[in-house]
């Protein structure tokens, strides 16, 4: 942070992390580690996902169904036709899209659309995958809409000055991400707000085994998290205010500290009470299918 302090702004505007620019600040066994990860990251694009979540069923690719992680519905659940509700919010997120992309999504047309249930933070809310395919064969496009609640800090910074919780989500990857998707934007269907993005565009990450973990390894990715972090708050905020604030003591990596294992601990406690729940029959359940993985 310290370092961005002292860049011009569109000196901070252009500064990215890159893979030569992580390699070199690796140790060279998290150099090999790393390279792993960049390599697998590369195949993941839509031909891996179309591969991966489609089968080919009368010689058309249809999403898999993957009960009750992914399901197949025919009505919204304010009871709209979903090909009508789709085309609503579609019609929405053409329109936060530049001229440029939106003259390229409008090469594809809808496959097939599946209900999704994604990530911790996300369980309950409304997501959608959409299949697409253009007019040349062999051609996929995955989109996730995702919905897009009120941020849970507005009780405590005011009212967003954005109409759609969407716009305000992709406003804000937009400023903290270096290389955003392209096809990045929002949408608004039977009064709820949404951001769309692309499913699995070459993202790539990290899982620790406890049991094995090289732990100089973990130690270089945690710097690495904290570079990025930097960086975005650096490009959002002030970065020499924050410098300032951080100081030069060590009372802030305290604080955090303190914060991951309280945040650790609470996590702990919410995973139990919803196990007890779910036991108690207080809470209904779905059961997955056999073999079943989100």
């Amino acid at each position: 942070m310290k370092k961005y302090a002292k860049m011009g702004h569109l000196e901070l505007w252009y500064s990215t992390m890159d893979d030569d620019d992580i390699l070199e600040s690796l140790a060279p066994s998290g150099r090999k580690a790393l390279r792993k990860v960049i390599s697998k990251a590369r195949t993941r694009t839509h031909m891996q996902v179309l591969e991966k979540l489609t089968d080919l069923v009368d010689d058309k690719y249809l999403l898999k169904v993957n009960a009750p992680f992914i399901v197949r519905e025919t009505h919204s659940q304010k009871g709209t036709p979903i090909n009508e509700a789709l085309g609503v919010l579609l019609e929405s997120y053409l329109e936060s899209l530049a001229d440029d992309r939106r003259t390229l999504l409008e090469q594809y047309r809808i496959v097939d659309v599946v209900r999704k249930i994604v990530g911790v933070g996300s369980v309950g809310t409304r997501c959608w995958v959409i299949f697409m395919t253009g007019t040349i064969g062999g051609d996929p496009l995955f989109l996730q809409v995702k919905e897009a609640q009120p941020s849970v800090l507005a009780p405590y910074v005011g009212a967003t000055t954005y109409k759609n919780n969407g716009q305000r989500i992709v406003s804000g990857q937009r400023l903290i991400q270096g290389a955003p998707d392209i096809f990045l934007g929002w949408g608004e269907a039977e009064g709820f707000h949404f951001y769309v993005r692309q499913l699995r565009d070459m993202k790539g990450g990290v899982e620790f085994d406890p049991a094995t973990v090289n732990l100089d390894n973990a130690c270089d990715y945690v710097k690495l998290c904290a570079w990025a972090m930097a960086l975005a708050h650096a490009k959002s905020g002030d970065a020499a205010m924050i410098s300032g604030y951080m100081g030069k003591s060590e009372k802030l990596d305290d604080a955090m500290v303190r914060f991951a294992f309280a945040y650790a601990e609470q996590n702990e406690k919410d995973y139990n009470a919803l196990k007890a729940a779910a036991d108690s029959g207080r809470i209904k359940v779905a059961k997955a299918e056999p073999g079943a993985t989100e």
